[in-house]
């Protein structure tokens, strides 16, 4: 086995001390004193040095509403838990089932044949009576179906365009059977916190998220309208595409490279509707920042749009620009939608439109040239069971990460924008109440003591225009 080289760390100031009043004798490191704590080794400090400067990320999503998933593919068992939900949310397993099921591997000869029933358990969060407590959701799916044997030469030999040799660069190990966390197997435990995302976002705006398979290859979905298609039509072929024809095209192109043992890629486009208004901030926070993030962060994915995306360089502002009319039901509204429902970073209430462009499928069964640990290049002919294309099990993803980054900006805003409604700011201005601590908002009495927030004011204080 060729040796791997390790990255030096520095060591923190704080592990640094100045030599004791006894004159005890200490280690050198570059000139400076190295207390007893520290480890030997020039290239490790100890845990207890580095755990002050480092940390393990890249496990957690979201801000207000955070998720953090756990597992390997070919582990015990993988899943999430959810922190932030708010309380007194009807949930039901079935509820998380149904979208765990929509994403389970083994549905059809253009998915990946491993056999999981992918049924979760909901450990905590969620009383007997179905109601969300406040308090984190720990959702476990166990694996059942896994063949590590498969993985053999995978263990010596890089996959090409896979995870394996870069998690051996950062890690100088990796969970050789399955891919470890790097196989799509992770996306369960974010497809469990997509559903109560959605429910969230459902319940509070009527916020609806769905995907569909708009490309497979070189063939393009038709006719699909963003404002009427529906999840029936989405389900009613294997290819997740509304439109028929161009679905059984692109089973046609995903069963031409499955025969020779190759894969290909695609795009996953994702609508939202009734997103609600104002969901995004300035600069960092912007609303399609946080949907790239997201949607980049899925396995496979090579590419992001919102709106006209790319195409919008192709054409002049006076063609591009979304002209504003007043709509006398809804307000504000745009004729067109090139921006994809997001201007400045912020939702402005039209449809949001996304598209997320996935690669083939790196573990192909065709022969490949590749090197192994020591540095040798041999030749890979991958065994195991993959999809020969990810896009029709990638819809559930897509519209989860969606959920996940809408429901957490949605929080993010009422935090900010409606702790204060807009008739209770007027009301400070004119000096009609002097502080948000008014009686009518604590039910006190004005005079130093205080109680809860009543429904009726609780509503009242967190209502919109």
């Amino acid at each position: 086995m060729a040796a791997f080289t390790h990255h030096a760390v520095a060591i923190p100031p704080s592990a640094v001390r100045a030599p004791s009043v006894d004159g005890a004798a200490r280690r050198s490191y570059g000139g400076a004193a190295i207390p007893p704590r520290v480890s030997p080794s020039s290239r490790r400090p100890s845990g207890r040095a580095v755990n002050k400067t480092t940390r393990a990320n890249g496990s957690s999503f979201g801000r207000l509403f955070r998720v953090t998933t756990f597992g390997e593919s070919h582990g015990g068992g993988v899943g999430c838990v959810v922190d932030g939900v708010p309380p007194r949310l009807q949930i039901s397993r079935d509820e998380l089932q149904m979208e765990l099921d929509r994403r389970r591997p083994g549905q059809s000869r253009i998915t990946t044949p491993r056999n999981e029933e992918d049924s979760c358990e909901i450990l905590s969060g969620v009383g007997l009576d179905g109601v969300t407590l406040g308090t984190p959701i720990a959702v476990l799916v166990r694996n059942k179906d896994h063949r590590s044997q498969d993985y053999g030469e995978i263990a010596v030999a890089y996959r090409p365009s896979h995870a394996d040799a870069t998690y051996d660069m950062k890690y100088g190990v990796r969970a050789i059977a399955g891919g470890g966390r790097s196989s799509a197997r992770e996306t369960i435990g974010r497809v469990a916190a997509g559903a109560i995302a959605k429910k969230v976002l459902k319940v509070i705006a009527g916020t609806e998220i769905l995907a569909y398979v708009s490309q497979v290859k070189d063939v393009r979905a038709s006719g699909v309208d963003h404002q009427t298609f529906t999840m029936e039509d989405v389900e009613a072929n294997i290819a997740r595409c509304p439109n028929e024809d161009s679905a059984n095209k692109m089973i046609a192109a995903i069963d031409e490279v499955r025969t020779r043992g190759d894969s290909c890629g695609g795009v996953v486009t994702c609508v939202v509707r009734n997103c609600p208004r104002g969901l995004g901030a300035p600069v960092f926070d912007k609303l399609e920042a946080d949907l790239a993030k997201a949607m980049l962060s899925l396995p496979a994915t090579k590419g992001f749009e919102v709106g006209s995306g790319f195409e919008g360089v192709d054409t002049t502002g006076s063609e591009h620009n979304d002209e504003f009319y007043m709509d006398p039901e809804t307000g504000i509204r745009t004729r067109t939608n090139r921006s994809g429902g997001i201007q400045g970073g912020i939702s402005n209430g039209e449809l949001v439109e996304l598209r997320i462009a996935f690669k083939p499928t790196s573990t192909i069964t065709s022969a490949q040239n590749t090197v192994n640990r020591d540095g040798v290049d041999v030749e890979l002919k991958a065994r195991g069971r993959h999809d020969p294309c990810v896009v029709p099990r990638a819809v559930p993803m897509v519209e989860s990460m969606v959920a996940l980054v809408l429901v957490d900006h949605l929080m993010m805003h009422f935090a900010q924008c409606n702790l204060l409604g807009r008739d209770d700011y007027d009301d400070l201005v004119r000096g009609n109440m002097k502080t948000l601590y008014d009686p009518k908002f604590i039910g006190g009495t004005g005079t130093g003591g205080g109680g809860e927030m009543s429904t009726k004011d609780m509503s009242a204080a967190f209502s919109e225009d």
